[in-house]
């Protein structure tokens, strides 16, 4: 049996980290943004918490919990999320759903067009991590979209983590990255930085159609338009059932009657959406909608 004040790492750690200390911090990510950190992830929370003790010039986790409620605590718990947050990604990801944005959203949005007249999109990446999703994105609707003229389109790309947005907004990757990027996106969306061949940047072109904030899923969110779409890929893994319902039920309630939702490969609606059809593997349409891109 574990002793509550019992340390969780050996005595020859650099910091003195008790069980107690490890709840209160998986509470408080889990209160705070709906993370579970299970017991197996002691360790990580150690290793990643010690550099933040480190810069803090704190001798304990003690006095870290102290931080967190002290009159710093708000800023303090975003450093929290974004050490203890996994951010990994790469372009064309599940590429599956890409091909079919290209080869039946596209053709869907167009032909609704020459119905309604309205050629607008606004698409949410919720979970951008560092930004390859929503640039993928954008270079596909700007392969497909772009040459016909007259379209509106913008995406959302949101995370919870501060540090990963800022390299969102710079739009600028290891050039090692382009090995997953398709040749002829390549050619007419990547840019070389003077001076710095170990890298590439985004074109301006698709820059322009994105837009980078942070949002906290289990908070309240400033958004009141529906979207065409929405991709949370291989964010709900990390949360329980009952929060990964609520989660679907709002980005329904965010969704237009012909909209659809794109999971990660290990994800589903679970309980929290019934009128939403499979339209693919992890690709959900709400019913009676998008109905030729189903087929």
């Amino acid at each position: 049996m574990v002793r509550a004040n019992a340390p969780i790492a050996p005595r020859d750690r650099e910091f003195h980290m008790r069980e107690e200390d490890f709840r209160v911090i998986a509470r408080t990510i889990y209160d705070h943004a709906g993370i579970v950190i299970g017991d197996h992830k002691k360790e990580l929370v150690y290793s990643r918490l010690a550099r933040r003790l480190r810069q803090l010039g704190l001798s304990d986790f003690k006095g870290y919990l102290d931080r967190l409620d002290g009159p710093l605590g708000d800023a303090e718990r975003n450093h929290l999320i974004n050490a203890l947050t996994t951010n990994h990604t790469n372009f064309f990801r599940e590429a599956h759903h890409f091909d079919f944005i290209r080869e039946r959203l596209v053709p869907y949005w167009k032909s609704r067009a020459k119905t309604t007249g309205v050629k607008r999109l606004r698409i949410w990446s919720a979970g951008c991590s560092t930004g390859e999703e929503p640039y993928t994105l954008a270079m596909v609707l700007a392969d497909t979209l772009g040459r016909e003229g007259g379209w509106d389109w913008k995406i959302l790309a949101t995370d919870i983590d501060t540090n990963v947005l800022a390299r969102c907004k710079a739009g600028e990757y290891e050039a090692a990255a382009r090995s997953g990027i398709p040749e002829h996106y390549q050619k007419a969306f990547l840019r070389t930085i003077k001076n710095k061949t170990t890298h590439m940047r985004m074109a301006p072109e698709l820059c322009r159609h994105l837009v980078f904030n942070r949002l906290n899923l289990h908070a309240s969110w400033p958004i009141r338009k529906p979207f065409d779409a929405i991709l949370c890929r291989n964010v709900t893994i990390y949360f329980d059932a009952p929060a990964k319902n609520t989660l679907m039920r709002r980005f329904r309630e965010l969704l237009k009657d012909d909209g659809c939702l794109f999971l990660g490969h290990s994800e589903s609606l679970l309980g929290g959406v019934t009128d939403m059809s499979v339209a693919g593997r992890t690709i959900y349409v709400v019913n009676g909608g998008v109905h030729d891109a189903r087929g």
